[in-house]
C-alpha cells in the first residue's frame, strides 16, 4: 500500500492486487457489503491519519479507481466544512464510495526515455496504438481500443516503466499537449529504433 498526500484534505492510496490478496479481498468484493472491506477502509484511514498527521473524522468521500491487473487507487477526501463541531469529536466517519473501472489504460512517466524503452517492449509483444500527451512536466500514454486479451499484459508492461495515473483522459485532452495521436507506440518505435 502506498500513500500520497494530494492536497490538505485529499489523500491518494494505491493498493496492489497483492495488498488485496494478503487481506483476503478481491476487487469484486467491493460491490458486496463486506466486513473485510469495512475493516480495510478503517485501516487505511487510520494509516493515512498517522502518516500525514490528519484528523480523519466526519464526512469522508472515497473514490475508487480499479486498475487492470494492478489493484486499485483510492482518493480519500475529508470534508473540512463541517458545521456541527460535536461531529468532529465523536469518532464517526461517514463514507461515500464511488467506483470507477475502465478497460482503457493511462500511465504517467517522468521522462520520454522511459516511453522510448517501453515502445520497444510493446512492439515486441505486438501491442500498438495509444495517444502520447505531456502535461505539467510529465508524459502520459493513454492506451485505448486494446484487444481484451492483451489488457493484462499491457498493464504489466506499462507498470514496469511508469505508474498508473488517476488523471482523466478528458483532463489530458483539455489541458495536456497532444504529442502523438492514435499510433504513439509504433511512431516512437519507428523514429528511435
Amino acid at each position: 500500500m502506498r500513500l500520497e498526500r494530494l492536497t490538505a484534505n485529499k489523500i491518494k492510496i494505491f493498493l496492489t492486487s497483492d495488498d488485496l490478496f494478503e487481506r483476503g479481498l478481491s476487487k469484486e468484493d467491493i460491490w458486496k457489503d463486506s466486513i473485510k472491506w469495512d475493516q480495510l477502509f478503517h485501516d487505511m484511514l487510520e494509516e493515512a491519519s498517522e502518516e500525514f498527521n490528519v484528523e480523519i473524522q466526519g464526512s469522508v468521500a472515497v473514490e475508487i479507481f480499479s486498475l487492470q491487473a494492478q489493484g486499485m487507487i483510492m482518493i480519500i477526501t475529508v470534508d473540512d466544512t463541517l458545521e456541527d463541531e460535536e461531529m468532529l469529536y465523536d469518532g464517526f466517519i461517514e463514507m461515500q464510495v464511488r467506483v470507477d473501472g475502465s478497460d482503457n489504460l493511462l500511465y504517467e512517466f517522468e521522462s520520454i526515455e522511459e516511453i522510448i524503452e517501453l515502445s520497444k517492449r510493446l512492439i515486441s509483444m505486438g501491442i500498438c496504438g495509444g495517444n502520447l500527451y505531456s502535461h505539467k512536466n510529465r508524459y502520459y500514454l493513454f492506451m485505448n481500443h486494446l484487444d481484451q486479451s492483451k489488457l493484462e499484459i499491457t498493464a504489466s508492461i506499462l507498470s514496469e516503466y511508469g505508474e498508473a495515473s488517476i488523471l482523466s483522459p478528458y483532463i489530458l485532452a483539455e489541458y495536456g499537449k497532444m504529442i502523438i495521436e492514435n499510433n504513439a507506440v509504433e511512431t516512437i518505435h519507428h523514429f528511435f529504433y
